[in-house]
């Protein structure tokens, strides 16, 4: 892949498609009623089973059988009938998952540390950068990528953390991409796709902690042929623009799919009521968020391309961005042709290096 510069720094090479931008305001409004459900009476449950199913779907991508009635067994210290090597997994890829929110993903230091928990026994040099050239091979033992040589593999993964650090590209996007290239340089000898999958969500837990707690891995295993064809699809291309749709239509449906939850004790009437209120606040909600994550997305954004995007009237566009402006969250930074959207009242939270 062709590194490109940007200013005299190292930037991937990525295209934030109109289906994107929509996609990340659609996933920034379905937050809110996520962020309901884990926080219901069944919040605790909810967690854990997610738990289960993102340990489930990290491994089986990678050719683990176990279940997910299996794997809560293992972890409660039950016997199960299975190969070995795929009981580390379950257990190393658990052990893995707890460090989430205690752990920098831009830190190589803290990525040696979970490659080392994640893949210990089932890897020699579990948490070190690979020191050997690997490849990718199909089910029938052809190579369809042939990773960087291992002596440009530091280079490239201090180059790609930094980016990622320095970054103010959209959290969706820029953990799509770096998932993306992190893929492409395989750092590790073995653990490459479960490494970027935690990363991944590593990053977005940095921007919303509710991430943690999204079993993302799982859906993507649902679609498993459809992640290594936009793998390849982004390779062909050297962009990773079709790795980013994919990976954002899978975020949508985890949190949409686990994003309604119904309360206990409720009658249907007060059910009624209170969802008739909720979807009240939340249309409201919903255009101006929408707008706001598409900007934040592509600053350059023009209106009609958001209107697009948000599904609202060029008028409706109009309307929001005035009362965002009004309330002192939005500004235009130069003219109408030339000139970007900045977002007021946005902090980054960037972790840095020890």
């Amino acid at each position: 892949m062709t590194n490109k510069k940007d200013n005299g720094a190292y930037r991937p090479p990525y295209t934030v498609s109109d289906k994107a931008i929509a996609l990340v305001g659609d996933i920034s409004a379905a937050i809110e009623r996520f962020k309901i459900a884990l926080e219901g009476p069944d919040g605790v449950r909810l967690r854990r089973i997610n738990r289960i199913k993102t340990i489930r779907g990290t491994t089986a991508i990678e050719g683990n059988t176990l279940t997910e009635e299996q794997i809560t067994a293992v972890l409660a210290g039950k016997r199960v009938a299975a190969p070995a090597r795929e009981i580390a997994e379950v257990k190393g890829a658990h052990a893995a998952y707890e460090l989430l929110g205690g752990i920098d993903p831009y830190s190589l230091k803290d990525i040696l540390r979970v490659h080392k928990v994640m893949m210990q026994g089932l890897v020699e040099g579990a948490g070190a950068l690979r020191t050997k050239g690997v490849g990718v091979v199909d089910g029938l033992g052809n190579v369809i990528h042939m990773a960087p040589p291992a002596g440009r593999v530091p280079e490239l993964v201090a180059n790609l953390l930094g980016w990622a650090r320095a970054s103010e590209a959209h959290p969706l996007i820029k953990s799509c991409v770096f998932h993306y290239e992190f893929e492409f340089i395989h750092p590790f000898l073995d653990g490459n796709g479960r490494m970027g999958r935690f990363l991944q969500t590593a990053m977005l837990g940095v921007w919303n902690s509710l991430f943690h707690a999204a079993p993302i891995e799982n859906m993507v295993y649902a679609e498993q042929a459809g992640y290594y064809e936009a793998i390849n699809a982004s390779t062909d291309r050297a962009d990773s623009g079709p790795f980013i749709d994919f990976i954002l239509e899978r975020i949508l449906a985890t949190i949409r799919e686990k994003g309604t939850p119904v309360e206990a004790g409720e009658t249907d009437g007060e059910t009624v009521e209170k969802t008739s209120l909720k979807t009240s606040l939340k249309t409201s909600l919903k255009s101006e968020e929408r707008i706001l994550a598409a900007m934040k997305a592509r600053p350059d954004v023009t209106v009609p391309e958001l209107a697009e995007a948000t599904g609202l009237s060029v008028a409706g566009v109009k309307w929001n961005i005035r009362k965002l402006k009004a309330a002192g969250r939005l500004r235009r930074i130069g003219p109408d042709k030339g000139g970007h959207w900045e977002v007021a009242g946005e902090e980054r939270n960037q972790p840095h290096d020890p």
